[in-house]
């Protein structure tokens, strides 16, 4: 491989890291807002979502111009197009934690329907799968990338346990509908979270070993 293309990789690399930087400070603020009741987090999701979007199309760019320059092939040609699924798969994660921060908002215009627990705990299974399925890009670590994969079903779990739970609430007080409803709906963007990393992770071992495993981690 040339130099100078080396060196437009980690520039693509440096925008990917920055942009999984940004999500996952999303999911944390959106979450944190939820719990702590602050409505200026919650704002603050919302305004860096551009933020996350100009690099999303900065990255796109990137990728398309050095295709066409350089028309690498093999482990470069899959470096690129996994940069270009990871990137849209970022955008995709932090629209859900844009979609938290809003059902936040919601909930603060009234009192709490009840403490969360498994919701920021589910949150921070999400985010960990978000951070190791890069982290697991950047290293090129397969081992890694499957462990993200396997760990969806525990957020999957969870997400089961809180709507069950809420739908209780629901049928011992119809006025607490609407705030359950909300509750479930930020657990079921919580699990789109996950299912994206995983997503993520397929691509790394698409990137690594040239393999396409959608859905099938355990034959990785």
């Amino acid at each position: 491989m040339e130099r100078h293309l080396d060196e437009e990789f980690d520039q693509l690399k440096e925008k990917l890291l920055r942009m999984a930087a940004l999500t996952e400070e999303a999911i944390s603020l959106a979450i944190t807002s939820l719990k702590e009741r602050k409505e200026n987090l919650a704002q603050q999701v919302l305004k860096q979502e551009e933020d996350i979007d100009v690099l999303d199309v900065e990255l796109d760019k990137l990728c398309l111009t050095l295709l066409a320059r350089h028309q690498p092939m093999a482990v470069d040609l899959r470096f690129l197009t996994s940069v270009l699924r990871i990137s849209s798969e970022l955008e995709r994660i932090a629209d859900q934690a844009v979609n938290i921060a809003q059902r936040s908002l919601e909930l603060l215009k009234s009192p709490t329907l009840k403490p969360l627990i498994d919701i920021p705990r589910m949150a921070q299974l999400a985010k960990k799968m978000v951070k190791d399925a890069i982290d697991a890009f950047i290293q090129k670590d397969t081992e890694l990338a499957k462990n993200v994969c396997e760990r969806d079903d525990e957020v999957d779990d969870l997400n089961d346990q809180i709507f069950r739970e809420l739908l209780t609430y629901m049928l011992q007080d119809p006025s607490s509908i609407k705030k359950a409803v909300d509750l479930i709906l930020v657990g079921r963007h919580l699990e789109r979270i996950a299912d994206h990393a995983t997503n993520i992770s397929e691509n790394v071992i698409y990137f690594v070993k040239g393999k396409t495993i959608k859905h099938h981690c355990e034959h990785i």
